[in-house]
């Protein structure tokens, strides 16, 4: 039912937006691995709602609790159950939703799909589903040492940081609210967050994430190629809509003799290349540089404004929205967006580890 995600490290989330809780049951985790609550709740602390004035005020604390799967602070091999009770949960403010379709959200296509929908919230379609990716890429990273993962907004709107994505440390990220390791940029951004919040309207933008120090051969030809599956981790986030890997869309204005990431042989023996625009990844397996992606976001659909809708009988209504919600995801997308980034590279570590040397 497209719940669950990964091969050998196999992540299956479960709850509704305004249902008791949410969480995560993380299978495949080899045993002995040092894990503590703290980890896990950090991560959970940079997607929670709440955390500042540009995001939803949704009052919720995230306290994960680990149900299963660790003992004495190790993990032990066996199925990790993880789970965030729901504290602020305001179903009320969804009744309108029981007959009528929200623009550009998934509640017209639950209905078509299932017959039946969680009205409030949008229940798995919410973004809130997203807390059990995050609880469970902690876990990965754990996994992945000494490979680093960092992500930030990188627009909003036609505001564009200008940083070295090989410099771009977490603390520069979390320097502001908005998540832009730029400080000019992020002034500028929160200043057009702040105007869209008060116009009830959105803003969308670009998340760019890097992950440092991966290791060479990750990755399984044909269809379970390393950018595939990133591809298919990114697309699966809400309102995703685009994603790049290295040079991406620009790479179709160069010339093979520009583009091609030229090899040597480093100082310390290993081979690399002179550039990166396959961004980490060729032929689907990873060869040691900086894997480095551009994933697309939407404006926020929810808008604090009157808008032209049906009702489930097909008949033309209006909208008066109501709720609390972000008028710009991406300063809570970067942790969502680091999280998958670890689950893919999880999977995949294993799932070389496998192989006969």
């Amino acid at each position: 039912m497209g719940n669950t995600f990964g091969h050998l490290f196999r992540v299956t989330t479960f709850g509704e937006s305004h249902g008791p809780g949410l969480g995560v049951v993380v299978d495949g985790c080899p045993p002995k691995i040092p894990l503590a609550t703290d980890e896990i709740q950090r991560e959970l602390d940079r997607r929670r709602p709440g955390q500042s004035a540009l995001v939803s005020q949704r009052r919720e604390d995230d306290q994960v609790e680990i149900l299963s799967g660790v003992d004495a602070g190790l993990t032990l091999g066996t199925p990790i159950a993880m789970l965030v009770r729901n504290r602020d949960a305001r179903g009320r403010d969804y009744s309108e939703l029981e007959t009528k379709y929200r623009p550009s959200h998934a509640d017209y296509t639950y209905d078509a799909k299932f017959g039946i929908r969680a009205v409030a919230g949008g229940g798995r379609a919410s973004a809130r589903e997203t807390l059990g990716r995050v609880a469970a890429g902690a876990i990965a990273r754990k996994l992945l040492a000494p490979v680093e993962i960092v992500a930030w907004v990188d627009e909003v709107g036609d505001i564009a940081a200008k940083v070295d994505p090989d410099l771009v440390s977490l603390a520069d990220v979390e320097a502001t609210p908005v998540r832009c390791p730029d400080p000019g940029a992020a002034a500028a951004m929160i200043e057009r967050i702040e105007a869209a919040r008060k116009a009830g309207d959105s803003l969308g933008g670009v998340v760019r994430a890097v992950a440092h120090r991966v290791p060479p051969g990750l990755g399984e030809p044909v269809f379970d190629k390393l950018d595939a599956d990133l591809a298919k981790a990114m697309l699966s986030i809400p309102a995703v809509k685009g994603f790049e890997i290295g040079s991406g869309f620009a790479g179709t204005k160069m010339t093979g003799s520009t583009h091609n990431d030229l090899f040597y042989r480093a100082p310390d023996g290993r081979i690399r290349t002179r550039t990166n625009y396959s961004g980490g990844v060729q032929g689907g397996i990873s060869n040691g540089e900086a894997i480095t992606l551009r994933i697309a976001f939407k404006p926020t659909a929810t808008i604090m404004r009157p808008q032209p809708t049906v009702d489930k009988d097909g008949n033309e209504t209006v909208l008066e929205p109501r709720g609390r919600h972000d008028p710009c995801v991406l300063p809570r997308a970067v942790p969502i967006v680091e999280a998958m980034v670890a689950l893919v590279l999880a999977d995949h570590t294993l799932r070389q580890r496998t192989r006969a040397v």
